[in-house]
């Protein structure tokens, strides 16, 4: 039963942790009204969004209003590619928080009822967590972090068993190559980040920006995307470029084809 007097949030990238904290609260009857989509600037060195075309897709399956947010550039160093620069990262976050903040006002007034509360994916980063605690206490409204303090391993076992397909689109570590580029995250690919772990201390839900992932289809999900791709491999990391991606055809589009054929 969802609840009542407003509706919820979710900071929505499209990548594993964000699609699982909705599925979670999906399940758990939040009453989610919104997806709400951060666009870094063109270039951004500091926001990742190798996949956005398939993110937006996936908003379409699922079938929830996508509220955007536009990041401004901001005048700052690139991060080292470990995504460990703790500089960088506040000023990136403070060019952050701003226009996400503005947005979540806007839609506090938009809403019937109010913005109930934000659900985010964030699982170990305490700095994230309390950036956007601290935002929503502003905001008057509840923060929600699902996956917060999940162990890493049972995480990524519970989305595989749930039937997410998740998809390698970024890796930036020692150990990977360009064939992680568009392979599945399934059990035999958790196996491998496993033994990445223990050789170069991986974080396995790539935490530390060892990668970036994308889901193309799940139990949330009306319907699956198809994407092609090319890799882009620069010796020591690399990205896909999506080439064109849709969604696939419903059960009921393909008989329609079939009645036509």
């Amino acid at each position: 039963m969802s609840e009542p007097g407003g509706g919820w949030a979710v900071l929505f990238s499209g990548g594993k942790e964000s699609v699982w904290a909705l599925s979670r609260a999906l399940e758990a009857g939040r009453d989610v009204c919104r997806l709400v989509i951060v666009n870094p600037p063109a270039g951004s060195h500091v926001y990742h969004a190798p996949a956005r075309s398939v993110t937006r897709l996936a908003a379409e399956s699922i079938g929830i209003p996508v509220v955007d947010v536009a990041i401004p550039s901001v005048d700052v160093e690139p991060p080292d590619i470990s995504g460990r620069d703790e500089r960088v990262s506040r000023q990136a976050g403070d060019a952050k928080i701003e226009p996400l903040e503005t947005a979540l006002r806007r839609l506090d007034a938009e809403l019937v009822g109010g913005l109930r509360g934000l659900i985010a994916g964030t699982v170990e980063s305490d700095y994230q967590a309390n950036r956007l605690r601290s935002m929503c206490e502003r905001l008057g409204c509840a923060f929600d972090a699902p996956l917060w303090h999940a162990d890493p391993s049972d995480l990524l076992e519970t989305m595989i068993e749930a039937g997410l397909e998740i998809v390698f689109v970024e890796v930036a570590a020692p150990g990977f190559d360009a064939s992680w580029l568009g392979r599945r995250l399934d059990s035999e690919a958790l196996a491998e980040l496993t033994d990445l772990h223990r050789e170069y201390g991986v974080h396995l839900l790539g935490e530390g920006g060892e990668f970036q992932t994308v889901v193309t289809d799940g139990p949330h999900m009306f319907r699956p995307i198809e994407f092609e791709f090319e890799r882009e491999w620069y010796g020591t990391w690399g990205r896909l470029r999506i080439t064109d991606a849709r969604l696939e055809a419903s059960v009921s589009e393909e008989g329609d084809r079939d009645r036509v054929a």
